[in-house]
């Protein structure tokens, strides 16, 4: 199944997609946040859909879509997990996950605009998987972790390098700006999903090829991630884990490239669609 949440920013209502087709199921009543993934929400919209799915507005292509959920208690993610990106960004390959946070704050809609942070001069880009937790997991094992795991969403973790590592202190500043985590197009159940750890990255700025990548080249593997990262907190359903990027960020370039005002990106997932977005200068 593959979920998607469509209207106003702020004002999103529930929907899927269904062989190409978006279908508003907000008369279902089922939102997509913590409790819906914590109490069987996939079979619940299943049978409204056995029901319903026949009379389901079918939504035009010009309606905007939110991120895929709604706002999770967390976003995690994982930084230098492709080998070839800690190669190009000079530093030795973690022997752990490296692990910081991003701001809920930051959560956006797939195509909706970047808005480059006042004063900076470095964002960058990075096209991610993000995973989304299916139900509450603590001190779950390696081999039961794909049991807590609701499914898959594409993400851009935007970075703002000068605030990242020139501010000194933790990453989650130059991770945190608003609209740094356009997440979606859609939020694909795990079943829509052959190989996770098989599945091909990309993304390009005004139509160049920058990263091109395969999530089989993770350091570490999404179910790896998983029950490291539930040795050390609790992760609830809906929480976001973003897990890391491969090589071709505005950083690694010599002389380093960063995004521009006007600046169009575009990024996709194997099976988990594509999302653009144009970069604007913040104005107050």
């Amino acid at each position: 199944m593959k979920l998607i949440r469509f209207g106003p920013s702020g004002k999103e209502k529930s929907g899927v997609l269904i062989d190409g087709q978006r279908l508003d199921v907000s008369a279902s009543g089922l939102v997509y946040n913590e409790d819906f993934f914590a109490n069987q929400g996939f079979e619940k919209l299943a049978e409204w859909l056995k029901a319903h799915q026949d009379g389901a507005p079918v939504l035009g292509e010009d309606v905007r879509l939110g991120a895929p959920i709604c706002r999770p208690s967390k976003i995690i993610c994982i930084g230098l997990n492709y080998s070839d990106h800690a190669k190009e960004a000079g530093m030795t390959p973690p022997s752990q996950p490296v692990v910081f946070f991003k701001a809920t704050s930051a959560m956006v809609g797939p195509n909706d605009d970047l808005i480059i942070p006042k004063d900076s001069q470095k964002t960058d880009w990075e096209v991610e998987l993000a995973i989304v937790i299916g139900k509450k997991a603590s001190y779950v094992t390696r081999e039961r972790a794909r049991d807590y795991i609701a499914g898959y969403s594409l993400h851009n973790d935007y970075s703002e390098r000068a605030y990242q590592i020139e501010h000194e202190g933790q990453w989650v500043k130059g991770k945190s700006c608003d609209t740094f985590a356009p997440l979606g197009p859609f939020l694909a159940s795990q079943d829509e999903i052959q190989d996770v750890q098989d599945l091909n990255l990309w993304l390009t700025v005004n139509g160049k090829k920058m990263q091109a990548g395969n999530t089989k080249n993770m350091i570490f593997s999404c179910d790896y991630i998983v029950s490291y990262l539930s040795q050390y907190m609790t992760l609830l359903p809906g929480d976001v884990i973003s897990t890391g990027t491969p090589a071709g960020v505005g950083l690694g370039f010599d002389p380093p490239i960063y995004i521009k005002p006007n600046d169009v990106i575009e990024l996709g997932i194997d099976g988990l669609g594509s999302s653009k977005q144009v970069a604007k200068r913040y104005t107050p």
